[in-house]
């Protein structure tokens, strides 16, 4: 999940809007029991945070924290409970109109592969080890929302399914929650919240991206007694060093990156193969596509160079695949749910970070579904490094504040 600040918000959808207005919500006598409970368990839901953190999750070998969900859904009463086919653990909390369903998602995945060090150190109010932000918060204040609602015996208008999802990292392109939008949940699902980003952020946009594997082919050979034949590597050079030079916008945000690269077998060989993997992305579907183009027509001219600069006859050929695809987020300013959630936000004195980033919640708007992704409080930084930090400081007002969110937009029936 990457977070990148935005005033501007944006698209969709329908909310049936509570006939409380959110103070009056928050001063109810059930919502304040709620409130003041979820305050006084943060230390637990703290300890919940790092037990998950340090349960190893990478993308596509979520199981273990999968089951380890699915037995604490079942412990705190919802009904349901199960593991999906792609691996999402689902537990439903029913309300009084079947027609309406609010789907709260953290994602169980992490971008650390197998056999990293995810053991949580602490050192007063800071948290530090791999994922345990991104997204162990998110799963551990989804657990203590659950408890709150269940000890203020707050009952809501909508079905409330709560869900640990798969493949939101990287290459798992959403996975989790596209099956449970086009499959699992499809048609029942009428707004959506992720909870997957930091403080009191409210991710109203998505990010969209295409991802590629580029390889470049050919025979290879000899360094001494084949030189001057094609390079897969000497082409590999020529196109990055072109996609680097390449100009995007900064309004909207547009850019893009070469994150990995491989080739080559010994130091004495002309290298038959090399391939890079390459991250395009921007706010706009319109400029995502220009630089889409552009980033092809550098492979390509990178391609013909290469081929045109060796007096060998030898060939190299190019092959652009694509890995992974996220949908630019499309929502309006005055989506019901977004100014519900900013409503419910000052009610309770809390300053709204308006954002756009790259998270669960593209999915759904790709389908037209209201979804937006909330921060739950504390202050994450390093995500995606091994050295991943989490201040608590306070970090029981973002418990709040996601509690507040989900009752209003779920419906409290008081």
């Amino acid at each position: 999940m990457i977070v990148l600040t935005l005033l501007a918000l944006l698209p969709l959808g329908t909310l049936a809007v509570s006939a409380q207005s959110p103070d009056e919500i928050v001063r109810s006598p059930k919502v304040r029991k709620a409130l003041e409970f979820i305050r006084a368990i943060e230390p637990e839901t703290i300890e919940e945070q790092i037990r998950t953190a340090e349960i190893p999750a990478p993308t596509f070998k979520e199981g273990k924290r999968a089951e380890y969900y699915k037995r604490r859904f079942s412990e705190l009463g919802l009904s349901k409970v199960r593991i999906d086919a792609a691996g999402n653990v689902i537990g439903e909390r029913p309300g009084s109109d079947p027609s309406r369903t609010l789907v709260i998602a953290a994602h169980l995945d992490t971008v650390f592969p197998e056999g990293t060090d995810v053991k949580v150190k602490r050192n007063g109010n800071l948290l530090t080890g791999p994922g345990i932000g991104d997204d162990a918060r998110g799963l551990a204040v989804m657990l203590a929302v659950i408890r709150a609602l269940n000890e203020a015996k707050i009952e809501t208008r909508d079905n409330i399914i709560f869900v640990g999802d798969v493949g939101e990292e990287g290459l798992g392109n959403l996975r989790g929650v596209g099956h449970l939008v086009t499959e699992e949940l499809k048609g029942r699902i009428t707004n959506f919240i992720a909870l997957d980003a930091s403080g009191y952020d409210l991710v109203t946009r998505e990010i969209g991206s295409n991802r590629y594997r580029v390889t470049f082919s050919g025979p290879g050979g000899h360094s001494f007694k084949e030189f001057g034949r094609t390079s897969a590597i000497h082409a590999l050079g020529r196109a990055i060093e072109k996609i680097s030079r390449l100009t995007v916008p900064a309004d909207p945000r547009t850019t893009y990156n070469v994150g990995k690269i491989d080739g080559g077998t010994t130091v004495n060989s002309i290298a038959q193969t090399a391939s890079m993997e390459v991250d395009l992305r921007s706010v706009s579907a319109e400029e995502l596509s220009r630089l889409d183009a552009k980033f092809r027509q550098a492979v390509e001219a990178a391609l013909a160079e290469e081929n045109a600069a060796r007096p060998d006859g030898a060939r190299l050929s190019v092959e652009v695949e694509l890995i992974g695809e996220r949908p630019v987020g499309k929502q309006a300013a005055d989506a019901p749910i977004i100014q519900t959630i900013i409503a419910m936000d000052k009610a309770l004195g809390i300053p709204t970070n308006p954002t756009v980033s790259s998270t669960d919640s593209g999915m759904p708007q790709r389908f037209g579904i209201p979804s937006v992704t909330v921060g739950s409080g504390g202050t994450w930084k390093g995500m995606h490094s091994v050295g991943e930090s989490f201040d608590t400081t306070d970090s029981y007002r973002g418990s709040q504040r996601v509690l507040a969110a989900i009752i209003a937009v779920a419906g409290p029936r008081m």
